[in-house]
């Protein structure tokens, strides 16, 4: 079931730079931070408050798919719809583009602050059950500081050195912080420091959990070794340690990949929260949004950028926006035998059904997140599907640890490789052998094929110096991060503090 819950705090400036109200002065209403956190029950609703936050994740990935060499960026095929995500789709994007990249920038601060609220007052009531809540708080902290890092490179945070470990400070970034605030060194910096909060949370958090929205030691066991993957471009003693951690995942036989008919819905809302999901963002139907208050929603709109254009009807999926669109390329990558190809795509090549052509129309779509029939619920179509986004994947932890110890020397690399394989063939009739070529690009190879339309690529291509020669329109220095949004700097005053990314 799912239970993420829009909790509605009474403080005041929870998010980053959310607010300045120094001009007047006035008795709030309900709690405040000074009385706040004086039971469990408080700590859980700062803690909802901060998961809340997640489901703003779907910009992210809508980003990541488009700036990709896999996916066009479609849309109206007459005008530039929605120009950031085509700028992004041509990699010209600019200081000035803000709707999805200021999205992304403002509601994972307001993520990273949210957690900082309830780190901030950790100590402060003691009850049964508070080091796993808090653990959480540094998981989330982690989660959403690791998408601005992705995103935006070595971002501004508040920090301190505690015996000779640069970590982020606990406290809450409140009216006015921002201008003095100063950027992490660089993108190395900016990985050890979340790595630091995943090793505080993997201490505390519990192996499962009853409810599917909550973290656990091998969701931060698992994005701690992403990160390492990620460090490693810069220190490659990381893979090592990447290697040991995801190893960890594997043998502690939490996860399973799903296979055969489950398979074939591992993306449908029968497959969510399965045996595969390491960690899955939760998204439900049950909180009505409109075009006024889109944050409103408990539920993603991304299925619906994701569809054939309208007119378009089908017993299955509702029409969409037509963005997102597959390559061709990519398409022409998976076997016939292959069941992940009829599972990533749905092909309208050849089919009877008829809908509005758009813009880079190829007649393929990503149907991992198509806008499903039987997922519309309740009255706010388009804006409130519950089809959770499968943000760590078993398959994704597998191709992680055969990477991770193809770079440091392991030797399970090959087993993990072939898992995936065995799995999307279902036999090992495709196991890796060196007439293939080099392991660690068949690894990578796999990677494309096995996470594809799922937001993963263009950040893959990126930590491994591929993207350059990959992503048509990519310069070197400068598309491996996107702009900071101006208006971002202005608000801050930091054109000079900050200054804005390179090449931008």
């Amino acid at each position: 079931m799912k239970r993420i819950v829009l909790i509605v705090l009474t403080i005041t400036c929870i998010q980053f730079m959310g607010c300045s109200d120094d001009f007047v002065e006035v008795e709030p209403a309900g709690s405040n931070a000074d009385n706040y956190f004086n039971s469990q029950e408080d700590y859980e609703n700062a803690l909802i408050g901060a998961y809340d936050l997640l489901q703003a994740t779907f910009w992210n990935v809508l980003v990541g798919i488009i700036a990709s060499d896999d996916y066009a960026a479609g849309g109206d095929p007459f005008n530039y719809d929605q120009p950031t995500l085509q700028n992004i789709n041509l990699m010209i994007q600019t200081p000035s583009d803000e709707n999805q990249l200021r999205d992304i920038w403002g509601l994972m601060y307001a993520g990273l602050n949210r957690a900082n609220y309830v780190l901030e007052f950790k100590d402060k009531t003691d009850f049964p059950g508070r080091e796993q809540l808090i653990a959480e708080a540094y998981f989330l902290r982690a989660y959403f500081t690791f998408e601005l890092v992705k995103h935006f490179g070595n971002i501004p945070l508040k920090t301190e050195d505690r015996g000779g470990v640069l970590r982020i400070v606990n406290e809450r970034v409140i009216a006015e912080d921002e201008f003095g605030m100063t950027r992490v060194a660089d993108i190395a910096t900016a990985y050890q420091i979340i790595e630091e909060d995943l090793k505080e949370a993997i201490a505390n958090l519990p192996v499962t959990h009853d409810l599917p929205y909550r973290a656990t030691k091998g969701a931060a066991q698992a994005l701690l070794g992403k990160v390492y993957l990620y460090h490693g471009t810069y220190d490659a003693s990381k893979f090592s340690d990447a290697a040991i951690v995801l190893n960890q995942v594997i043998s502690g036989n939490q996860y399973s990949l799903t296979t055969g008919a489950d398979y074939s819905v591992l993306f449908e809302g029968a497959g969510e929260n399965g045996s595969e999901s390491v960690f899955e963002i939760q998204y439900t139907g049950v909180e009505g949004a409109s075009w006024s208050c889109i944050t409103c929603s408990q539920g993603t709109y991304f299925p619906k950028f994701c569809g054939p254009r309208s007119p378009y009807d089908n017993p299955e999926f509702d029409a969409g926006w037509g963005f997102c669109l597959p390559s061709q390329d990519l398409y022409d990558l998976f076997d016939d035998n292959d069941m992940r190809r009829n599972v990533t795509f749905y092909d309208l090549r050849d089919a009877q059904d008829t809908y509005s052509q758009g813009r880079d129309d190829t007649g393929l779509f990503n149907r991992k997140y198509m806008p499903r029939k039987g997922d519309r619920n309740l009255s706010s179509d388009p804006l409130n599907y519950p089809q959770n986004y499968r943000s760590i994947r078993y398959a994704d932890v597998l191709l992680m640890a055969a990477e991770a110890e193809a770079q440091s020397g392991g030797a399970n690399a090959e087993n993990y490789l072939n898992a995936v394989r065995a799995r999307a063939y279902g036999d090992n009739s495709h196991d890796y052998t060196g007439s293939e070529g080099d392991l660690l690009e068949a690894i990578y190879n796999e990677r494309r094929k096995e996470l594809a339309g799922e937001g993963h690529r263009f950040f893959d291509l990126v930590r491994t110096n591929k993207a350059a020669n990959t992503i048509d329109g990519f310069q070197v220095n400068k598309n491996e991060v996107f702009p900071i949004p101006l208006i971002e700097l202005q608000l801050a005053n930091a054109m000079e503090r900050w200054g804005q990314n390179p090449g931008y």
